[in-house]
């Protein structure tokens, strides 16, 4: 077996050309971006 029968053979397991929900992603994204700025600003650290 050769390295590229190896990989070929392999099963995808996620990654960036995997399709899914993008509004999900864009969403689940802001949020959390939404949520460390929040701790940053009761922390005092801005």
């Amino acid at each position: 077996m050769t390295a590229h029968t190896a990989t070929a053979a392999r099963v995808r397991t996620g990654g960036p050309k995997d399709d899914g929900p993008k509004i999900l992603e864009h969403v689940m994204g802001w949020t959390l971006v939404v949520v460390i700025a929040m701790l940053v600003a009761q922390l005092g650290l801005l």
